[in-house]
């Protein structure tokens, strides 16, 4: 019995494999296909003893992934081989070393960065989650085919998880959703993408997915009837112009169903465009465009467009190389239906992603969309000082982020993620432009830098040698490149004034007979309850830390003996040291701040651990109750880390004195000629101060100013007041709550 079932999945598997070479979207040359037979026979040989959970052969598994690289995919053999050969090394005694003398070092390098994305281990925290997707993605310097074959992998993964248990399910379904889709989408692989989403509904949400299959299955008659109405009037007409086409119907995925309904708040029947018509024509590449605009020309004869609907990929591709007309039109019965316009090369481009790109790139100079996406990604990836869980949290909100074209000044066309700001752009063209940027002016306005672009904008950048960033341009940005070179100069500014600061520090204890070495910085930061040597030298460099701070430091340390005594007898004997520390961190870093940004958000503390301020946390986002907050040790923390890792939030205590402060002053006075001139000098003179808006008026001699300033701390305030006072003519200075 057991002799005709190894038998029968010997045919099986023979049969697998003459499927894999027919399906194959590149043509396969007699080399290519020994390649392929080679890897074939290295890895049944290597799975031979392994069965799936499910109870099939393991090289099955290996046999599929390689199917979606060379059909859906459409890599050529190198890669269906790496990916026929993607767990040879991690399950067996074989080598990398041993595929790069049975193959070559291009298909061996594939099969290296496939088992060191592998090799992640399956239950970690979501910091370990993070730090091996990027990792994972730093195997894009080496080759993106990894990544896609690993795609491949995920899918065939994410098609057989019946037999898995509900949790390791849900987990790996999560995991899909929050970094293998976008990942699919940004390589330009939409089929890909759809079935990992579908998928990952299916077993995050089970109940909702199953829900919306039955309902699509309920309504298909009646919507293959209403597209086939469409169909056979736009049939009519396109056959009278002589196109060579195909139409074909799809009804939107069970995924974005879902999102629509949620992001809408309605039910299935009320999702009206659940469903597109796609026309796939024939062209060569000299009349593609033309015969595009003639069948929009035909579908509007019939159908009235939404003009705010229409999207023209094929003038300005998307970046990932997608390229299409997208028209939605009032169909019958009053509903908006999605009409797209494609010629053939531009839907293998869209079915193909990568391959097909390529495929039809023919050495052209011009960097493709994918290119660029690759080197700016390199740019991240290098600037090493994000944290990990920033870093992903960053990396996915540009790789779902939709598109948007706008214009140099010379005319030339630039894509930027919707929501991007007119800093945003600067950054994009260079990012010593972004650092130096003064103004932006958008369609020849002058608009602020948080300005949110539109398609079609001119923008150009005025710059100042001058400029410089200031911690309010991380809310001006959205780019991961612009927050990235934005911290960076940030970083490089705090130490400067940390230098000057440490000078400055020097002189004044100098005065206070003081030496400035290692043990009075330790005994400072104790005594000013701060964290760090660098926030010492920074906060004298600002001047938040006033003379008087320092001589009661001189008076306490001349007193130390006294006080020593008198601590003891105040704390006495049972005084825990670690209790003491920790109640002067708590009372300095008392703000509770989240994510990248550093957002203040509502949140309740957990009661399962019950943190206090100056504890590492983390912040839960629940689905009734907000935000929790859990410590980082909470018994819990490693449960919720693993299995919900897309509901974590990064989370830190801070210290609320180091935020800036938005201040307004009026002042009164004699009206006199210069006045205004000294006034903005006196202003900008101090380098810790940014004016947010001013108003100045003189009537009959009498000068009146209302000031909006954004400063540190109070220290600097009163330091300007008393420097405005000074200012000849100037009456009174007052500093107003109301804004």
């Amino acid at each position: 019995m057991v002799e005709i079932d190894i038998e029968k999945e010997n045919k099986a598997i023979a049969q697998e494999y003459k499927e894999l070479l027919r399906i194959s979207y590149q043509t396969l040359s007699p080399e290519d296909k020994k390649l392929i037979r080679k890897a074939f026979d290295v890895a049944v040989e290597a799975h031979q003893d392994q069965r799936r959970k499910s109870g099939e052969a393991y090289i099955f598994h290996p046999i599929a992934v390689a199917k979606i690289v060379a059909g859906e995919i459409g890599l050529g053999a190198t890669a269906i081989a790496a990916a026929l050969m993607h767990d040879v090394v991690e399950d067996t005694d074989i080598t990398v070393e041993d595929i790069e003398k049975l193959f070559n070092p291009k298909v061996a390098q594939l099969v290296e960065g496939l088992t060191k994305i592998s090799q992640v281990k399956k239950d970690m925290n979501i910091s370990m989650q993070a730090e091996n997707f990027r990792k994972m993605l730093l195997t894009l310097n080496d080759d993106v085919r990894v990544i896609i074959i690993k795609l491949a992998d995920r899918l065939h993964n994410m098609q057989t998880m019946e037999s898995m248990v509900d949790y390791k399910q849900v987990k790996i379904a999560s995991e899909t959703l929050y970094i293998y889709a976008p990942l699919a989408h940004r390589l330009g692989l939409y089929n890909i993408k759809t079935q990992l989403e579908d998928l990952g509904l299916k077993y995050t949400e089970p109940a909702v997915y199953n829900d919306i299959v039955s309902k699509i299955k309920e309504t298909k008659e009646e919507q293959d009837a209403y597209i086939k109405s469409i169909s056979d009037v736009l049939k009519k007409s396109l056959d009278e112009e002589g196109v060579e086409y195909i139409i074909k119907g799809r009804p939107k995925s069970i995924y974005s169903i879902r999102r629509k309904m949620a992001a809408q708040n309605v039910s299935f029947d009320e999702v009206y465009d659940k469903f597109a018509l796609r026309i796939v024509y024939k062209s060569n590449p000299h009349d593609e465009k033309f015969l595009a605009w003639k069948i929009y020309s035909v579908v509007t004869d019939h159908y009235r467009p939404s003009p705010s609907r229409l999207r023209d990929w094929i003038s300005s591709p998307k970046s990932t190389g997608y390229e299409a007309l997208h028209i939605t039109v009032m169909g019958p019965l009053g509903r908006w239906v999605e009409i797209q316009v494609r010629s053939e090369r531009m839907d293998e481009i869209a079915e193909k992603g990568y391959a097909a790109h390529y495929k039809y790139k023919q050495g052209a100079n011009e960097e493709s969309g994918l290119d660029v996406w690759l080197n700016l990604l390199k740019e991240a990836l290098e600037n090493a000082e994000t944290n990990a869980v920033d870093f992903v949290e960053d990396f996915k909100m540009n790789l779902y982020a939709k598109e948007i074209y706008v214009f140099t000044p010379k005319g030339e066309i630039k894509s930027l993620p919707k929501g991007a700001t007119s800093l945003d752009f600067a950054f994009s063209i260079h990012s010593e432009i972004g650092i130096k940027t003064r103004g932006t002016r958008v369609n020849g306005r002058l608009v602020p830098l948080n300005h949110e672009l539109k398609s079609g904008d001119q923008i150009e950048i005025i710059t100042s040698q001058h400029q410089k960033p200031t911690i309010n341009w991380l809310d001006y940005v959205t780019t991961s490149r612009a927050k990235n070179k934005i911290r960076n100069v940030l970083n490089e500014n705090t130490k400067k004034i940390a230098e000057d600061g440490r000078e400055i520090l020097s002189r004044k204890l100098k005065h206070l007979k003081i030496t400035l070495n290692e043990q009075t910085i330790n005994e400072l930061v104790a005594f000013l309850k701060l964290k760090t040597s660098l926030d010492l030298f920074y906060r004298v460099g600002i001047g938040s830390i006033d003379n008087q701070q320092l001589k009661d430091f001189a008076a306490q340390k001349s007193n130390t003996f006294i006080n020593f005594f008198k601590n003891k007898i105040k704390r006495g004997p049972s005084a825990n040291p670690e209790l003491i520390q920790k109640n002067e961190l708590s009372s300095s870093y008392d703000m509770l701040v989240f994510g990248v940004e550093q957002d203040k958000l509502d949140y309740k503390l957990s009661t399962c651990c019950n943190p206090i301020p100056g504890d590492p946390v983390f912040g839960f986002v629940t689905i009734n109750e907000g935000i929790k907050v859990h410590k980082r040790d909470c018994p819990n923390a490693i449960s919720m880390q693993s299995n919900y890792a897309y509901r974590i939030m990064q989370a830190k205590w801070i210290d609320s004195s180091q935020q800036d402060f938005k201040a307004i002053l009026e002042i009164t006075g004699m009206d006199s000629l210069g006045l205004t001139n000294e006034l903005t000098r006196v202003i900008s003179n101090n380098m810790h101060v940014n004016i947010q808006s001013i108003s100045l008026s003189g009537e009959a001699g009498i000068f009146n100013g209302t000031l909006a300033v954004i400063v540190p701390n109070n220290t600097i305030l009163k330091k300007l007041i008393d420097n405005i006072k000074k200012i000849d003519g100037v009456d009174k200075v007052t500093r107003v709550y109301n804004s």
